[in-house]
């Protein structure tokens, strides 16, 4: 449980949200299979694909705390759905397939999903691969905060990074400066290079 900050009412405390679940899974039995099993656990399925390009666009557009992907979709695998939704934005990621060849785990791994789960999975494997995945990707989370809270070490205090276009256009200069109070102050520099 957490306080409530709201400003101007009385300080109370809340529940936590329950966790906002994408699920991409082409077969349509399986999918509803597993929205009704997740809702029934309290998770709240915010979208469902059918393949790994709507995973893609929903996870962009919903913003889930979890997605769940299989493996073997059509327009664009499971795997490669990941890297594309974790290159915009970190969340857990847990991968269901019916296959368990090593070339794939190790594919999944270099993608950065958190959990995989081969089919048929029951419930009770499930719910913990879930939970470890939520649990995995808050400590992540906290790592990266602790580190950005860390003052740079004896290098000026000041970083410089160039960042290209993804088309392969102008490069935009960024600087990351530690601000006294710790705080981080970041500029993207408005003219690009080359």
């Amino acid at each position: 449980m957490t306080l409530d900050p709201s400003p101007g009412r009385e300080r109370r405390f809340t529940a936590p949200l329950p966790p906002r679940v994408l699920i991409a899974e082409d077969e349509t039995i399986v999918r509803l299979d597993l929205r009704s099993l997740l809702s029934s656990r309290g998770f709240e399925v915010v979208g469902e694909a059918r393949d790994g390009e709507e995973a893609v666009a929903l996870a962009r557009e919903l913003e889930p705390d979890l997605v769940m992907l299989d493996v073997k979709m059509p327009r664009l695998d499971g795997i490669d759905a990941a890297r594309r939704i974790l290159a915009e934005r970190p969340v857990p990621i847990v991968l269901l397939t019916a296959y368990g060849h090593d070339e794939l785990v190790g594919r999944a791994v270099e993608a950065g999903v958190f959990g995989y789960l081969t089919k048929p999975y029951r419930e009770q494997d499930l719910l913990p691969a879930i939970r470890t995945a939520l649990a995995r990707h808050d400590e992540l989370l906290r790592a990266r905060r602790e580190l950005g809270a860390t003052p740079p070490r004896k290098l000026g205090g000041r970083f410089e990074l160039i960042l290209p276009d993804r088309s392969g256009g102008p490069k935009w200069p960024l600087s990351l400066e530690r601000r006294p109070d710790g705080s981080l102050d970041v500029t993207l520099d408005s003219d690009p290079l080359g």
